[in-house]
Protein backbone atom coordinates (compact mmCIF):
# COMPACT_ATOMS: atom_id res chain seq x y z
CA UNK A 1 0.00 0.00 0.00
CA UNK A 2 1.45 3.23 -1.22
CA UNK A 3 2.36 5.81 1.96
CA UNK A 4 0.25 8.81 2.63
CA UNK A 5 0.93 12.55 3.78
CA UNK A 6 -1.55 14.95 5.49
CA UNK A 7 -1.17 18.10 4.69
CA UNK A 8 -2.51 21.47 6.16
CA UNK A 9 -4.19 24.51 4.33
CA UNK A 10 -1.42 26.75 3.79
CA UNK A 11 1.00 23.29 2.13
CA UNK A 12 -1.76 22.47 -0.04
CA UNK A 13 -2.19 26.61 -1.26
CA UNK A 14 1.35 26.41 -2.00
CA UNK A 15 1.54 23.25 -4.04
CA UNK A 16 -1.88 24.14 -5.42
CA UNK A 17 -0.62 27.61 -6.67
CA UNK A 18 1.44 27.97 -9.48
CA UNK A 19 -0.64 25.17 -11.92
CA UNK A 20 -3.82 27.44 -10.42
CA UNK A 21 -2.25 30.80 -11.49
CA UNK A 22 -1.75 29.28 -14.78
CA UNK A 23 -4.73 27.62 -15.46
CA UNK A 24 -7.68 30.10 -14.33
CA UNK A 25 -5.29 33.03 -14.35
CA UNK A 26 -4.31 35.15 -11.08
CA UNK A 27 -6.73 37.27 -10.40
CA UNK A 28 -9.35 34.03 -10.51
CA UNK A 29 -7.15 32.05 -8.24
CA UNK A 30 -6.96 34.82 -5.83
CA UNK A 31 -11.10 34.36 -5.76
CA UNK A 32 -10.36 30.75 -5.08
CA UNK A 33 -7.68 31.30 -2.31
CA UNK A 34 -10.21 33.54 -0.69
CA UNK A 35 -12.88 31.29 -0.96
CA UNK A 36 -10.64 28.43 0.46
CA UNK A 37 -9.76 30.36 3.12
CA UNK A 38 -13.05 31.75 3.91
CA UNK A 39 -14.14 28.42 4.39
CA UNK A 40 -11.36 26.88 6.83
CA UNK A 41 -12.21 30.03 8.65
CA UNK A 42 -15.60 29.57 8.68
CA UNK A 43 -14.60 25.71 9.93
CA UNK A 44 -12.72 27.14 12.79
CA UNK A 45 -14.29 29.76 14.14
CA UNK A 46 -11.64 31.99 14.21
CA UNK A 47 -13.02 34.93 12.78
CA UNK A 48 -16.41 36.50 12.56
CA UNK A 49 -17.63 37.55 9.73
CA UNK A 50 -17.40 41.01 8.17
CA UNK A 51 -20.05 43.77 8.95
CA UNK A 52 -21.93 44.58 6.22
CA UNK A 53 -21.58 48.53 4.57
CA UNK A 54 -24.49 49.99 3.95
CA UNK A 55 -25.19 50.55 0.08
CA UNK A 56 -28.03 51.34 -2.13
CA UNK A 57 -28.59 50.61 -6.08
CA UNK A 58 -31.02 52.20 -8.46
CA UNK A 59 -33.20 50.63 -11.01
CA UNK A 60 -33.53 52.95 -13.75
CA UNK A 61 -36.59 52.56 -16.02
CA UNK A 62 -37.51 54.29 -19.45
CA UNK A 63 -40.05 54.96 -21.60
CA UNK A 64 -39.55 51.79 -23.20
CA UNK A 65 -39.30 49.41 -20.13
CA UNK A 66 -35.70 48.88 -20.38
CA UNK A 67 -33.28 49.32 -17.25
CA UNK A 68 -30.24 50.63 -17.11
CA UNK A 69 -27.47 48.18 -16.55
CA UNK A 70 -24.06 49.10 -16.15
CA UNK A 71 -21.31 46.37 -16.84
CA UNK A 72 -18.31 46.53 -14.17
CA UNK A 73 -15.07 46.88 -14.73
CA UNK A 74 -13.05 43.24 -14.80
CA UNK A 75 -10.88 45.04 -12.29
CA UNK A 76 -13.14 46.49 -9.85
CA UNK A 77 -13.46 45.54 -6.17
CA UNK A 78 -16.45 44.01 -6.32
CA UNK A 79 -18.77 42.29 -8.86
CA UNK A 80 -16.05 42.65 -11.98
CA UNK A 81 -17.33 42.19 -14.87
CA UNK A 82 -20.89 41.45 -13.65
CA UNK A 83 -23.75 43.82 -15.58
CA UNK A 84 -25.58 45.52 -12.37
CA UNK A 85 -27.50 48.07 -12.01
CA UNK A 86 -25.52 50.85 -10.98
CA UNK A 87 -25.14 51.71 -7.16
CA UNK A 88 -22.29 51.70 -4.42
CA UNK A 89 -21.64 52.60 -0.96
CA UNK A 90 -23.07 55.03 1.28
CA UNK A 91 -20.87 57.61 1.45
CA UNK A 92 -21.44 59.86 5.18
CA UNK A 93 -19.75 62.78 3.83
CA UNK A 94 -21.58 62.74 0.68
CA UNK A 95 -24.82 61.31 1.32
CA UNK A 96 -27.85 62.27 3.37
CA UNK A 97 -29.98 59.28 2.58
CA UNK A 98 -29.28 55.83 1.12
CA UNK A 99 -31.69 57.18 -1.88
CA UNK A 100 -29.10 60.35 -2.46
CA UNK A 101 -26.39 57.38 -2.94
CA UNK A 102 -28.55 55.65 -5.65
CA UNK A 103 -28.96 58.89 -6.80
CA UNK A 104 -24.80 60.01 -6.95
CA UNK A 105 -23.92 56.37 -7.62
CA UNK A 106 -25.98 56.60 -10.95
CA UNK A 107 -24.95 59.73 -11.90
CA UNK A 108 -20.83 59.09 -11.41
CA UNK A 109 -21.29 55.62 -13.10
CA UNK A 110 -23.25 56.44 -16.27
CA UNK A 111 -23.53 60.80 -16.12
CA UNK A 112 -27.65 60.14 -15.91
CA UNK A 113 -28.58 62.79 -13.17
CA UNK A 114 -31.90 62.17 -11.42
CA UNK A 115 -33.09 65.52 -10.87
CA UNK A 116 -35.39 68.60 -11.13
CA UNK A 117 -34.73 72.47 -11.35
CA UNK A 118 -36.61 75.12 -9.54
CA UNK A 119 -35.66 77.54 -12.22
CA UNK A 120 -36.62 75.98 -15.05
CA UNK A 121 -33.13 75.41 -16.56
CA UNK A 122 -30.74 72.71 -16.30
CA UNK A 123 -27.03 72.66 -16.68
CA UNK A 124 -25.49 71.91 -20.00
CA UNK A 125 -23.46 68.56 -21.36
CA UNK A 126 -20.14 70.22 -20.61
CA UNK A 127 -21.02 71.32 -16.80
CA UNK A 128 -22.21 67.81 -16.01
CA UNK A 129 -19.63 65.86 -16.79
CA UNK A 130 -17.18 68.04 -14.95
CA UNK A 131 -18.75 67.92 -12.08
CA UNK A 132 -19.68 64.12 -12.34
CA UNK A 133 -16.19 64.02 -12.73
CA UNK A 134 -15.32 66.73 -9.61
CA UNK A 135 -17.94 64.32 -7.69
CA UNK A 136 -16.68 60.65 -8.32
CA UNK A 137 -12.97 62.00 -7.52
CA UNK A 138 -14.15 63.79 -4.11
CA UNK A 139 -13.36 67.04 -5.08
CA UNK A 140 -17.32 68.25 -4.99
CA UNK A 141 -20.42 67.20 -3.10
CA UNK A 142 -23.42 66.41 -4.69
CA UNK A 143 -25.36 68.46 -2.32
CA UNK A 144 -23.39 71.59 -3.17
CA UNK A 145 -23.63 71.12 -6.89
CA UNK A 146 -27.11 70.76 -6.65
CA UNK A 147 -27.73 73.70 -4.69
CA UNK A 148 -25.46 75.94 -6.75
CA UNK A 149 -27.62 75.00 -9.69
CA UNK A 150 -31.00 75.02 -7.77
CA UNK A 151 -31.31 71.18 -8.56
CA UNK A 152 -33.78 69.24 -6.50
CA UNK A 153 -33.62 65.13 -6.39
CA UNK A 154 -37.57 63.84 -6.53
CA UNK A 155 -37.03 61.32 -3.50
CA UNK A 156 -40.22 60.80 -3.77
CA UNK A 157 -40.08 58.69 -7.32
CA UNK A 158 -37.26 56.32 -5.76
CA UNK A 159 -39.56 53.25 -5.25
CA UNK A 160 -37.55 51.12 -2.59
CA UNK A 161 -37.70 47.21 -3.78
CA UNK A 162 -36.14 45.09 -1.22
CA UNK A 163 -32.57 44.94 0.81
CA UNK A 164 -30.50 42.66 -0.10
CA UNK A 165 -27.33 41.02 2.32
CA UNK A 166 -24.45 39.10 1.67
CA UNK A 167 -23.69 36.13 3.13
CA UNK A 168 -21.72 35.52 6.03
CA UNK A 169 -19.26 33.94 4.67
CA UNK A 170 -18.09 36.25 1.71
CA UNK A 171 -15.22 38.66 2.84
CA UNK A 172 -16.41 41.91 1.55
CA UNK A 173 -20.34 42.18 2.78
CA UNK A 174 -23.31 44.53 1.83
CA UNK A 175 -26.26 45.97 2.96
CA UNK A 176 -28.25 47.37 -0.53
CA UNK A 177 -30.84 48.63 -0.79
CA UNK A 178 -32.65 48.30 -3.86
CA UNK A 179 -34.74 51.31 -5.02
CA UNK A 180 -36.70 51.17 -8.58
CA UNK A 181 -37.65 54.90 -10.73
CA UNK A 182 -39.55 55.65 -13.79
CA UNK A 183 -38.02 58.24 -16.17
CA UNK A 184 -41.23 59.43 -17.49
CA UNK A 185 -41.80 59.87 -13.41
CA UNK A 186 -39.02 61.52 -12.04
CA UNK A 187 -37.16 64.12 -13.14
CA UNK A 188 -33.63 63.39 -14.98
CA UNK A 189 -30.70 65.21 -16.71
CA UNK A 190 -29.87 63.26 -19.64
CA UNK A 191 -33.24 62.10 -21.44
CA UNK A 192 -36.34 64.49 -23.25
CA UNK A 193 -39.53 64.07 -22.95
CA UNK A 194 -40.55 61.62 -25.25
CA UNK A 195 -39.04 58.30 -26.51
CA UNK A 196 -35.83 59.69 -27.89
CA UNK A 197 -32.87 59.58 -25.90
CA UNK A 198 -30.83 62.96 -26.28
CA UNK A 199 -27.92 61.84 -24.38
CA UNK A 200 -27.01 58.41 -23.82
CA UNK A 201 -25.52 57.19 -20.36
CA UNK A 202 -22.02 56.76 -20.90
CA UNK A 203 -19.54 54.71 -19.09
CA UNK A 204 -17.24 56.90 -16.68
CA UNK A 205 -13.70 56.55 -18.33
CA UNK A 206 -13.08 52.72 -16.93
CA UNK A 207 -13.02 53.66 -12.83
CA UNK A 208 -15.49 51.10 -12.24
CA UNK A 209 -17.59 50.72 -15.25
CA UNK A 210 -16.86 49.98 -19.12
CA UNK A 211 -20.24 50.35 -20.75
CA UNK A 212 -23.78 51.53 -19.54
CA UNK A 213 -26.82 51.29 -21.62
CA UNK A 214 -30.32 50.27 -21.24
CA UNK A 215 -31.90 47.15 -21.97
CA UNK A 216 -35.36 45.46 -21.53
CA UNK A 217 -35.37 43.06 -18.41
CA UNK A 218 -36.30 39.84 -20.50
CA UNK A 219 -33.65 40.76 -23.11
CA UNK A 220 -31.36 40.99 -20.06
CA UNK A 221 -32.09 37.87 -19.14
CA UNK A 222 -32.37 35.91 -22.25
CA UNK A 223 -28.44 37.43 -22.55
CA UNK A 224 -27.22 35.72 -19.72
CA UNK A 225 -28.94 32.51 -20.32
CA UNK A 226 -26.84 32.75 -23.60
CA UNK A 227 -23.40 33.77 -21.70
CA UNK A 228 -23.30 36.81 -23.00
CA UNK A 229 -23.28 38.49 -19.86
CA UNK A 230 -22.53 37.49 -16.26
CA UNK A 231 -25.32 38.62 -13.68
CA UNK A 232 -25.03 38.08 -9.92
CA UNK A 233 -28.63 36.50 -7.97
CA UNK A 234 -30.29 39.85 -6.81
CA UNK A 235 -29.64 41.89 -10.08
CA UNK A 236 -31.14 37.90 -11.77
CA UNK A 237 -34.13 37.93 -9.36
CA UNK A 238 -34.95 41.26 -9.66
CA UNK A 239 -34.74 41.26 -13.41
CA UNK A 240 -36.99 38.00 -13.56
CA UNK A 241 -39.92 40.15 -11.27
CA UNK A 242 -39.62 43.26 -12.91
CA UNK A 243 -39.61 41.49 -16.54
CA UNK A 244 -43.18 39.80 -15.48
CA UNK A 245 -44.42 42.99 -14.96
CA UNK A 246 -42.64 45.31 -17.61
CA UNK A 247 -43.86 43.65 -20.96
CA UNK A 248 -43.86 44.89 -24.20
CA UNK A 249 -41.99 48.38 -25.21
CA UNK A 250 -43.83 51.01 -24.07
CA UNK A 251 -44.54 51.82 -20.51
CA UNK A 252 -48.18 52.04 -18.82
CA UNK A 253 -49.76 53.52 -15.85
CA UNK A 254 -50.85 50.17 -14.87
CA UNK A 255 -47.32 48.80 -15.08
CA UNK A 256 -45.92 51.71 -13.25
CA UNK A 257 -48.84 51.11 -10.32
CA UNK A 258 -48.29 47.34 -10.21
CA UNK A 259 -44.29 48.28 -9.18
CA UNK A 260 -45.24 51.01 -6.76
CA UNK A 261 -47.91 48.33 -5.13
CA UNK A 262 -45.06 46.11 -5.09
CA UNK A 263 -42.86 48.71 -3.81
CA UNK A 264 -45.31 49.49 -0.18
CA UNK A 265 -46.48 46.42 0.00
CA UNK A 266 -44.29 43.22 2.11
CA UNK A 267 -42.49 42.38 -1.05
CA UNK A 268 -40.80 45.91 -1.13
CA UNK A 269 -39.71 45.46 2.36
CA UNK A 270 -38.29 42.45 1.83
CA UNK A 271 -34.91 41.93 3.74
CA UNK A 272 -33.55 38.97 1.88
CA UNK A 273 -30.18 36.83 4.06
CA UNK A 274 -29.27 34.02 0.99
CA UNK A 275 -27.94 30.64 2.76
CA UNK A 276 -26.60 28.15 0.99
CA UNK A 277 -27.32 24.57 0.91
CA UNK A 278 -24.88 21.58 0.59
CA UNK A 279 -24.18 21.45 -3.43
CA UNK A 280 -26.14 19.03 -5.26
CA UNK A 281 -24.76 16.02 -7.26
CA UNK A 282 -24.44 18.39 -10.06
CA UNK A 283 -22.05 20.59 -8.35
CA UNK A 284 -25.29 23.56 -8.17
CA UNK A 285 -25.37 25.72 -5.36
CA UNK A 286 -28.86 26.43 -3.76
CA UNK A 287 -29.31 29.57 -2.16
CA UNK A 288 -32.41 29.84 0.44
CA UNK A 289 -34.27 32.87 0.55
CA UNK A 290 -36.62 34.05 3.87
CA UNK A 291 -39.90 32.23 3.53
CA UNK A 292 -38.48 29.14 1.51
CA UNK A 293 -39.82 25.82 3.57
CA UNK A 294 -36.28 25.66 5.03
CA UNK A 295 -36.51 29.22 6.02
CA UNK A 296 -39.34 28.97 8.41
CA UNK A 297 -41.81 28.92 5.06
CA UNK A 298 -44.89 27.05 4.65
CA UNK A 299 -44.25 23.40 3.73
CA UNK A 300 -43.47 23.07 -0.02
CA UNK A 301 -43.07 26.76 -0.51
CA UNK A 302 -39.86 27.90 -2.21
CA UNK A 303 -37.94 31.07 -2.20
CA UNK A 304 -34.60 29.93 -3.69
CA UNK A 305 -31.97 30.19 -6.67
CA UNK A 306 -30.25 26.86 -7.62
CA UNK A 307 -27.39 28.46 -9.01
CA UNK A 308 -24.07 26.86 -11.39
CA UNK A 309 -21.03 28.62 -10.85
CA UNK A 310 -17.98 29.11 -13.05
CA UNK A 311 -14.46 28.58 -11.49
CA UNK A 312 -13.89 31.96 -11.56
CA UNK A 313 -16.84 32.63 -8.98
CA UNK A 314 -19.75 34.15 -11.43
CA UNK A 315 -22.69 32.36 -11.98
CA UNK A 316 -22.70 30.43 -15.52
CA UNK A 317 -27.00 29.77 -14.78
CA UNK A 318 -29.56 30.60 -12.05
CA UNK A 319 -32.87 28.38 -11.89
CA UNK A 320 -35.05 31.09 -9.18
CA UNK A 321 -37.86 29.00 -7.70
CA UNK A 322 -40.39 30.70 -6.25
CA UNK A 323 -43.74 29.47 -6.42
CA UNK A 324 -46.01 31.51 -4.90
CA UNK A 325 -47.80 35.02 -5.33
CA UNK A 326 -45.23 38.20 -4.60
CA UNK A 327 -48.26 40.33 -4.47
CA UNK A 328 -50.48 38.38 -2.31
CA UNK A 329 -48.48 35.45 -0.73
CA UNK A 330 -45.80 36.90 1.47
CA UNK A 331 -45.16 35.29 4.51
CA UNK A 332 -44.14 38.13 6.27
CA UNK A 333 -43.18 36.31 10.02
CA UNK A 334 -40.29 35.18 7.80
CA UNK A 335 -38.80 38.06 7.17
CA UNK A 336 -36.73 40.57 9.17
CA UNK A 337 -38.49 43.65 9.89
CA UNK A 338 -36.00 45.78 11.73
CA UNK A 339 -32.63 45.83 10.23
CA UNK A 340 -31.44 48.86 10.34
CA UNK A 341 -28.95 50.03 7.18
Amino acid sequence: MGMFRLYNFQQVLRIVKRPLERTVGLKNYLHVHNLVRTMSQGRSGSKPPGRPRPSASLIVVNPRNEVLLVHRNPNAGSFAKAHVFPGGNYDSTQDDSLIVTAVRETFEETGLLLVSSRKGTLPNDHVLDEARDAIHSRKLLLKDFLTQHELDIDERFLLPITQWVTPPTVPRRFHTQFYVVFLNAAGSIGFSSGDKEERLPTPDKSQEVIAARFVHPSAAIQEFKARKIALFPPQFYLLTTLSDILQGLNNTPDQRASVEELSRGPFGRMIINPRALPKDDQGRTTLTYEGDETRNGSPGRRHRSVITFTSGGLAANIDLQRNFDIFNEIEEHTFAQNAKL
